[in-house]
């Protein structure tokens, strides 16, 4: 009798123990890490470590120099690995969950920063060991590298590219007032809608844009256009601000004179 009573104060403290553990936490809905509408195949091989995918764009765009963006909001932190991962960024999603960004050419927030679903962190380059530009993602829980999975949905693991392909929707969640475009070339930001007051670079590829404002009509080898789109550079000069500063329309790579369209087609909003 008294072996039986012993038994059933274990079970029921075993009981008690399982219903007050905390139960882990549910992913975060994941989104592809590049930009909202870009498409990009990608790889695994037996070399990758912790599930990782490769990706590489698929859609006419350059792979190197594009956006890497959050695929959930989360703390960011940069880290360098010269012989292997390159620079790369860390999100901490809480949870134990954690996403992988690695041979990036350039970060986009500093370390211990907050961001949101959708915002640059970096962007795409070769840093590190590797053969040419790409980006390695991964997710985490509590360490342990995960199959990816995107909205939901676990992602095959081709052993080449073009065989699988993803289209992004990570279009910002909270951060829907940005519009993304494709450059030709280089080229300065100012701090209004004229060429005075250079401010910084913003690089040739995909950037993010605000909105429109007419101004000083800029001319070039292949037109001209009177619209500035307003926009955070992506290198700042000393002395001068990188945030909310003004880019001639004539770089869009898809459209024509006076055009200010995003790479979707849609009319950039005035400011």
């Amino acid at each position: 009798m008294r072996s039986l009573r012993v038994a059933l104060l274990a079970l029921g403290a075993l009981l008690a123990a399982l219903l007050t553990a905390p139960s882990a936490q549910a992913a975060p809905l994941f989104k592809a890490p590049f930009p909202c509408g870009q498409q990009w195949t990608y790889s695994h091989h037996s070399a990758e470590v912790r599930r990782a995918l490769d990706f590489v764009r698929s859609d006419g765009g350059s792979t190197a120099g594009t956006p890497v963006l959050a695929s959930a909001a989360g703390t960011a932190t940069r880290h360098n690995e010269p012989g292997g991962a390159g620079q790369y960024i860390v999100i901490d999603h809480g949870g134990g969950w954690t996403t992988y960004y690695f041979h990036l050419a350039s970060y986009s927030v500093p370390s211990g920063a907050r961001v949101a679903q959708g915002e640059q962190i970096g962007v795409t380059g070769s840093t590190g060991n590797t053969t040419g530009p790409h980006l390695h993602y991964e997710q985490l829980l509590n360490g342990v590298g995960q199959n990816i999975v995107i909205n939901g949905q676990a992602l095959p693991y081709p052993g080449s590219y073009y065989q699988s392909y993803l289209t992004s929707d990570n279009c910002g969640g909270g951060d829907s007032g940005r519009y993304w475009v494709d450059t030709f070339a280089d080229t300065e930001g100012y701090a209004g809608p004229s060429t005075a007051s250079p401010q910084g670079l913003l690089y040739q590829g995909t950037s993010y844009v605000y909105c429109k404002v007419a101004g000083e009509r800029y001319e070039g080898a292949y037109g001209w256009n009177h619209w500035w789109l307003r926009t955070d550079l992506d290198e700042t000069y000393p002395g001068g601000n990188g945030r909310g500063a003004y880019v001639p329309a004539y770089y869009l790579s898809r459209w024509g004179n006076d055009e200010a369209r995003d790479n979707n087609g849609t009319v950039i909003p005035d400011c």
